[in-house]
This record gives structure tokens, sequence and C-alpha cells, in this order.
């Protein structure tokens, strides 16, 4: 059993499931960004839980159709199961995906009081991913999905998205 952000997964699940991307974001495995909750192997059935980054995440039907493909592939059946307890928070991106982001150009999100300091009241602690400056302002609460806000930094002037904590 391999462990991620506290989900056991089956060894052989772990380097099936570790290759499926996020459509949103293509350089994050869906075990990086914390979305599998469950994947056990019983025989040559696999049964895997998935939780949405939030309630209505239009992309959701693709991961799970990405999951059953993936594993198809490998001669397994498979069972998708969407669910929303508990919620899904952004403690769930494992540090290799948070990198992963920042090499992307995505900045990662920040703790919950830091959050909402940067998105209410304008706080400028939001680090660049291209110059790493803080000298970054927001745009728009809402970047390239909903649960991005746009940014730019005010050095490098290159605008980026900051992936919102959510708890």
């Amino acid at each position: 059993m391999t462990v991620v952000q506290g989900v056991h997964i089956d060894e052989e699940l772990f380097s099936i499931l570790e290759k499926v991307s996020d459509p949103e974001i293509p350089v994050l495995s869906i075990l990086e960004m914390g979305v599998v909750r469950y994947a056990v192997l019983e025989d040559k059935h696999v049964k895997v839980k998935i939780t949405p980054t939030y309630s209505g995440c239009p992309a959701m039907d693709v991961i799970g159709d990405d999951i059953k493909r993936a594993l198809s592939k490998h001669g397994f059946t498979s069972e998708v199961e969407l669910v929303l307890a508990p919620a899904w928070t952004t403690d769930w991106i494992t540090p290799k995906g948070r990198k992963a982001l920042e090499d992307y150009g995505i900045a990662a999100p920040l703790e919950p009081e830091a959050d909402k300091d940067v998105l209410l009241h304008g706080k400028r602690i939001v680090k660049c991913p291209q110059c790493k400056s803080t000298n970054t302002r927001m745009v728009s609460q809402f970047g390239s999905t909903a649960c991005k806000a746009q940014f730019q930094c005010d050095d490098c002037q290159e605008p980026f998205d900051y992936f919102k904590c959510l708890k």
C-alpha cells in the first residue's frame, strides 16, 4: 500500500493512477491534486472514490472516464464514485503537486487567513510563479476556472492564476 495525503492506495493502482492527469491542470496527476480518496483492488475489479475540488466542478466526469480508461488498459474493470464528504481542501494537494503548479505558472494556495488577506484585503503576499516577487495584485476574483483568481506581477508584469485556498 502507498499512502498519498492520508489515502491508502494499492501499489499496483498507484502506478496507474499517478499517470492520470487533471484535465484542467495537465501537469498534475489526480493523486497529486488529492481528488482520489479511495482506490481498492478486488480480484480484477477496482473501486475508486473521487472528490471534486468544488461542488459542480466540470472536470469530474472527465476524470472518472480517464480513470476507467487507464484501468481498462491494464485489464481491470472499475467503478468510480463521486463523494462530496469530506469536502476537498487545498491541503490535499501534495508537495509535489504544489511545486508542479508553480512550475506550470499557477501560484499555489496559501493558508486560509493569508488567503482571506489576499482576496478580501488586497495584501501582497502571493508569489509570482515566474519571477518569485510578492509585488503582485489581484486582477479578478476568478481566473481560468472558478477555483483560481487572476493576478498580475507588478515587477515582471506577467499575469498568472492563483489557486484559491479551500478549507
